[in-house]
């Protein structure tokens, strides 16, 4: 008797290890950031553009096109990047400064806490790669970044979750004076907020949905993650309210506190970061630092290890931040 042979899966390529986030048919906008910074550049003189060696994965070469004698090609020198920008900030200029989070923080962090923080400088420092966005493994992997980049004093932090969010913040991270560090979402990004009557405000959080049973704090595309765990939740008549937290620092605590005290909800916060140190310790802090004690709370984080290499829906359904994954853990939480 002959069987039929079995036809294996494909197995994901290379490509699916740096690939867009965005699910097959999904909206998306090419290169917002590259973009944004062409236009705002258009009418200020003084902002300039720098990278390590990374122009064309941070979207920056579209600004070193259009604007070629204001585009400045550092190389491997993540320190020297960081250097360069705050010395360009001391004579007036106001430096983006692109590169990998990994590289950006951990390689160069002694220079933005030294050179630029702690003179206040006018440096945007603007990181692809953040969180589990790669699947290169821990080299790669910035799983660590906000931690880090949180204990810097006078650091504002910025993580976006869609081509709006990041669009409506470049302008207004340059206007804000002082140094601030933005992750970057690049190539093709998930456009989702422009469905919620999203604007993106420095410092602030938005509601985007309420729910009765659960409230997700979230930032980055953890955000979308959870628009569309609330979705697939709804079919189990759970109510699932999304609080998008794009400013990490400052922590906007007054729409985080309000969220939390409106009612006895489980509280998650679904983060693109370690547990440690991210915005979820932020939020416990300032919960516990004004006596709002929610009726549960859970981290839905990446955990506290070195992940491993793979595709990328392979490693967020593994380290449970897809929205399938997320909305199963909420299911579990809630009992």
């Amino acid at each position: 008797m002959n069987m039929p042979l079995a036809i294996p899966k494909p197995r994901p390529t290379t490509s699916a290890m740096i690939a867009s986030i965005a699910a097959e048919g999904q909206r998306v906008q090419a290169a917002p950031f590259g973009k944004a910074l062409v236009e705002l550049a258009a009418s200020r003189p003084d902002v300039v553009g720098l990278t390590a060696d990374l122009a064309k994965y941070t979207d920056l070469h579209l600004f070193a096109q259009a604007h070629p004698g204001r585009f400045f090609q550092m190389g491997m020198a993540e320190q020297l990047l960081m250097a360069a920008a705050g010395g360009m900030a001391k004579e007036g200029l106001t430096p983006f400064a692109t590169t990998y989070a990994v590289f950006g923080t951990r390689r160069a962090y002694d220079f933005i806490h030294q050179v630029i923080a702690e003179e206040n400088l006018d440096v945007k420092i603007c990181c692809a790669l953040p969180g589990l966005t790669t699947g290169y493994g821990p080299s790669h992997q910035a799983t660590d970044d906000l931690a880090m980049m949180r204990a810097v004093p006078g650091l504002t932090i910025v993580d976006p979750c869609d081509a709006l969010d990041i669009t409506q913040a470049v302008p207004q991270i340059a206007a804000h004076r002082g140094p601030v560090y933005m992750r970057l979402l690049r190539g093709n990004v998930p456009l989702v907020l422009d469905e919620y009557d999203y604007r993106f405000e420095l410092g602030k959080a938005k509601m985007l949905r309420e729910g009765r049973e659960v409230l997700i704090i979230c930032s980055g595309f953890m955000t979308m993650r959870a628009l569309e765990a609330a979705q697939l939740l709804a079919t189990d008549n759970v109510g699932a309210a999304v609080l998008h937290c794009a400013t990490i620092k400052p922590l906007d605590v007054q729409a985080i506190v309000q969220a939390v005290a409106s009612g006895p909800r489980l509280v998650v916060v679904a983060e693109n970061h370690s547990v440690v140190g991210g915005l979820g310790e932020a939020v416990a802090g300032a919960l516990l630092e004004r006596d709002v004690r929610p009726a549960r709370f859970r981290l839905a984080g990446l955990p506290d290890a070195f992940l491993d290499a793979g595709a990328l829906p392979t490693l967020h359904e593994r380290y449970g931040i897809s929205a399938q994954a997320l909305a199963g853990r909420i299911r579990q939480w809630l009992g």
